[in-house]
């Protein structure tokens, strides 16, 4: 079974990839090229977008095609943790697991996305004004 790599920029499935994967390699659907620092599984999305692996030389632009030797793609492209919710969830998990506790249910969460909602609706003044009564009691 042939592996399927997604897209670091749209998302898309990737059509007829050849490992190792060309510099020259690019998304069918965007055109956005392959060979980035953004599609590699050792690319660090911590903001500053540093590089796991210790080698590997300085990369300046992450979205442009490179020549790094240590490139191995994901298989999911940047996108699949994009979500910092998610990855602190994974986060508790794996800690909770670590403990031989059991991970609490993210309540939490749902209640921060009502509360977006609601504040979604709100205009910037009343949202700064919800702020500021929370902060004060």
């Amino acid at each position: 079974m042939s592996e399927q790599f997604r897209c670091w920029h749209c998302g898309e499935l990737l059509q007829a990839v050849i490992l190792p994967m060309s510099r020259r390699e690019e998304c069918g659907t965007c055109g956005a090229d392959q060979h980035v620092c953004k599609m590699c599984v050792f690319f660090n999305d911590s903001g500053r977008g540093d590089c796991r692996e210790e080698r590997a030389e300085w990369v300046s632009d992450r979205e442009r095609a490179n020549f790094c030797d240590y490139f191995k793609p994901s298989e999911q492209g940047a996108g699949s943790d994009s979500d910092p919710r998610s990855a602190n969830e994974k986060a508790l998990a794996e800690l909770a697991e670590l403990f031989g506790d059991t991970p609490a249910p993210s309540e939490s969460s749902e209640a921060e996305d009502s509360a977006k909602e609601r504040d979604r609706e709100m205009t910037p003044a009343e949202i700064a004004e919800k702020q500021l009564r929370d902060l004060l009691g």
